[in-house]
């Protein structure tokens, strides 16, 4: 019998003391948001330290995630099979608290099925929402040579993206679309004429694809805008991202929210209220790298609502 895929989730104290405003509260009541139920370790602590009137409400676009979910048994917990960019669905100011820990899990990149990782040959997929949508496979088989370089260098910052893009177009037309995770791994790594040390020379194409297919990186930016219209002021917004794509986002979006920009052209105009302030930057421990070295790459970034109108 197989053994159920594991996920150790990264980060799992800090983010929840984060979210519920530094543990300083013994029950705390609010309707909290997990944007990345994935497979429940931080729902689950959020639940264990809510009080009696809190709630929470959860999103994930993963169908495993939304049967994993129906194993929580609390009035108090929710979920929606959504991605977290229909936070802003929630009425303004409703929220005490946003967790978003974005990325792909553990139990994702470890389904063979599920075609994310280079590791496993698997069909390439890498939808988070299997449900829905065109797989990779779906559109590297129409897709010019141009625009999968484009996105493999702007998703996988990988400075060979012309040479995999044309590899990728030369194979296509002489054995026909590329279906499985192991032959696209073979065809960039024939095109990827120098390593990095330690790591495979397909990694950075296939977070490329799997941004793209998913698109990651304007879901995200479409709940950092509606976080400051539901998050009630006093309201935390914890995000834990994966690579410097995402930390980027967060970190820009976080700065123009919460400093102030001296213009020099009005320097007695009073100042503009800012909507966000700046808490914290976490990473992990040596620790929690050692017992979990998928941790090693992951920054935490906390920031509060003020009152300033959205």
């Amino acid at each position: 019998m197989n053994q159920p895929l594991q996920h150790t989730t990264v980060l799992l104290d800090e983010a929840v003391n984060a979210l519920l405003g530094g543990g300083g509260d013994a029950a705390p009541a609010g309707c909290f948001v997990d944007g990345t139920f994935g497979r429940g370790g931080h729902s689950r602590l959020i639940l264990q330290r809510l009080g009696a009137a809190g709630r929470l409400l959860a999103f994930d676009k993963d169908p495993a995630a939304i049967q994993e979910a129906a194993r929580i048994e609390d009035a108090r917990f929710a979920i929606r099979h959504q991605g977290f960019s229909q936070l802003g669905e929630l009425p303004a100011a409703s929220v005490a608290g946003v967790l978003l820990d974005l990325g792909v899990s553990s139990p994702q990149i470890d389904d063979p099925g599920r075609g994310f990782s280079f590791r496993f040959d698997g069909p390439l997929d890498m939808r988070m929402d299997t449900t829905r949508g065109q797989s990779v496979a779906d559109w590297l088989a129409d897709a010019e040579a141009a625009q999968i370089a484009e996105v493999i260098r702007d998703y996988g910052e990988e400075r060979f993206a012309g040479p995999i893009a044309k590899a990728i177009v030369a194979r296509r037309t002489q054995r026909g679309p590329i279906g499985s995770t192991a032959e696209l791994a073979d065809i960039v790594a024939g095109a990827v004429k120098t390593r990095e040390p330690g790591q495979n020379p397909a990694t950075r194409t296939f977070q490329a694809l799997r941004i793209f297919i998913n698109a990651e990186l304007e879901e995200l930016q479409r709940a950092l805008g509606a976080s400051l219209r539901v998050l009630a002021p006093g309201g935390r917004l914890v995000v834990i991202s994966f690579h410097s794509l995402e930390d980027r986002i967060v970190k820009q979006f976080i700065a123009q929210h919460s400093k102030e920009v001296f213009d020099r052209r009005a320097p007695f105009a009073a100042p503009q209220p800012m909507r966000l302030k700046a808490v914290a930057r976490i990473k992990p421990g040596a620790a929690e790298v050692a017992a979990n070295p998928r941790a090693r790459s992951a920054v935490m970034r906390v920031a509060e609502r003020t009152e300033a109108p959205a």
